[in-house]
């Protein structure tokens, strides 16, 4: 690096949708590099062809456009503009041709045959220092035949050499320092002849190194591959400007064991992916947390707690504020369970949080739909009444719908408990008494109601459970004489009227 600053990078392949998982990983970075004042960057891994997903790259930037993790450079930002791998070929292909002139890769021509046939006949067969003398490349073949077999178009890949027994160092922010002999790495293929494209691992080294990443921040997956990054480093002269390594944990299944799949939403009912992704080949939709009704504070903040913790008891994160807290320190080692419950609880409370007029924006949309006409001031009232019992703005439709829509038949449940053999007669008193309130007002209306109910000697609790049964159709709603206010005396009288018909 040519300076201090932080700069850190994160790097989806465009292979589906983006997992929940990386999209933590995106997040971390995000606050890492803006804690220190550092950079970060959208790099696109399209090395490997055959697993290319249309669409999949515009996906990945608008989910984390959604959730306001922001990038300064690379793809759908200002600043670098070839963050493709693919567009970066004749970068790579320089570093690869340093390796074999330094005598630290080498060229080789077996088929995918001929490797499965050894697989067969070796247990655990691995291509590495005690196996590459009996194969076809570079090492066992000579000079003339490997330039031969080239000029003649045979297909072939670059391996790492790497010689055994020596004990290779990862210092990891997160882990400490791992130490792994190389006797149990196997010679990774870095280039592919087939479609002139690198692996990931070289073209990860070679980008992060040209693009002066100071910290690579990535899931615990990438551990064991760690020391072949770190080996790549040195056989490129590069280890004095080598980035600071920090693996996250990984996030686990809500039960059992292992790491969270998309499998484990659909069997439990949550989304794993940020949006809703419809598979371009077979055109299944998979769910997503933004047209699942969630918040994206929402989601950033239950994700940040997922294996990070803060120095106090407080849950509650802007944006900033969790940029402020964040630390690489407070990182947990062991994985986090995945508790899908705790995001909606989150939502629930992000959205008790917003302001009555701004949740009556996003509902009325759903109203005009349904045809119901109204102010923005009334529901507004409605919504203050009812978010409580809401996760999501889906939800409160069927908390607020009778208060547009009179009940046209009764929950059988609540009138076999609320309806008492007396309530015709006491709700036709109750009618009596609403019908000669000219001050409808919640707080007149109660007293009068109250007052009624204490000079007559009834009891209280019978009385307003049948009278919610009345006017809501069931046993739910907020206060009543907040229900009655909202809707009007005529419109009250009517549905009190029409229950007592109904029931009786």
């Amino acid at each position: 690096m040519t300076n201090n600053q932080v700069r850190v990078r994160f790097a989806p392949s465009p292979t589906g949708a983006l997992h929940i998982g990386g999209v933590r990983t995106a997040l971390y970075n995000y606050l890492f590099a803006k804690k220190h004042g550092g950079k970060m960057i959208l790099r696109i891994e399209d090395t490997d062809s055959t697993r290319f997903v249309p669409g999949a790259e515009a996906y990945i930037i608008e989910s984390l456009n959604w959730l306001g993790i922001a990038f300064d450079e690379g793809i759908g930002a200002d600043g670098l503009a070839t963050c493709r791998q693919s567009e970066r070929k004749a970068i790579y292909r320089k570093y690869v041709d340093q390796l074999l002139a330094d005598g630290l890769a080498y060229i080789a021509f077996d088929t995918p045959a001929e490797l499965e046939a050894k697989r067969q006949e070796i247990p655990n067969f691995q291509y590495d220092a005690q196996t590459r003398g009996s194969m076809k490349n570079s090492l066992t073949l000579s000079q003339e035949e490997v330039q031969a077999r080239i000029a003649a178009g045979d297909v072939y890949v670059v391996r790492i050499k790497i010689e055994p027994g020596i004990d290779i160092t990862v210092n990891d922010l997160i882990r400490g320092k791992v130490v792994i002999n190389s006797s149990i790495l196997d010679d990774k293929v870095l280039f592919k002849s087939a479609d002139n494209l690198p692996t990931y691992h070289l073209a990860n080294i070679v980008d992060d190194h040209l693009m002066e990443i100071s910290h690579v921040i990535r899931g615990e997956e990438w551990l064991p591959s760690a020391p072949l990054h770190v080996l790549l480093y040195q056989y490129l002269g590069w280890a004095d400007t080598m980035p600071q390594f920090a693996h996250l944990p990984l996030l686990l299944k809500p039960d059992g064991n292992g790491k969270l799949s998309k499998r484990d939403g659909d069997r439990l009912g949550f989304p794993v992916f940020p949006m809703d992704w419809i598979d371009p080949k077979s055109g299944d939709r998979s769910s997503g947390y933004r047209e699942a009704g969630y918040f994206p504070e929402a989601v950033v903040n239950f994700l940040a707690l997922l294996g990070w913790h803060a120095e106090t008891d407080q849950e509650f994160f802007s944006m900033d504020e969790l940029i402020d807290a964040f630390s690489l320190e407070r990182v947990s080692k062991s994985g986090a369970k995945f508790d899908y419950e705790k995001g909606k609880w989150f939502n629930h409370e992000y959205l008790i949080r917003k302001s009555d007029a701004e949740l009556a924006s996003m509902l009325m949309p759903i109203l005009q739909e349904k045809g119901i006409t109204t102010s923005m001031e009334t529901l507004a009232s409605i919504v203050g009444m009812t978010k409580v019992r809401c996760n999501f703005i889906s939800d409160f439709w069927n908390q607020i719908k009778f208060f547009f829509v009179a009940p046209t038949e009764y929950d059988a449940k609540t009138v076999q408990k609320r309806w008492k053999t007396n309530s015709p007669t006491d709700m036709q008193a109750l009618y009596s008494v609403l019908e000669n309130i000219e001050d409808f007002s919640a707080a007149n209306c109660e007293q009068v109601v109250m007052n009624w109910i204490t000079e007559n000697g009834l009891h209280m609790g019978n009385i307003m459970n049948a009278f919610r049964l009345c006017i809501v159709g069931e046993g739910k709603g907020p206060h009543m004489f907040d229900i009655t206010a909202t809707i009007g005396k005529e419109e009250t009288l009517s549905r009190l009227q029409k229950a007592i018909e109904a029931l009786k």
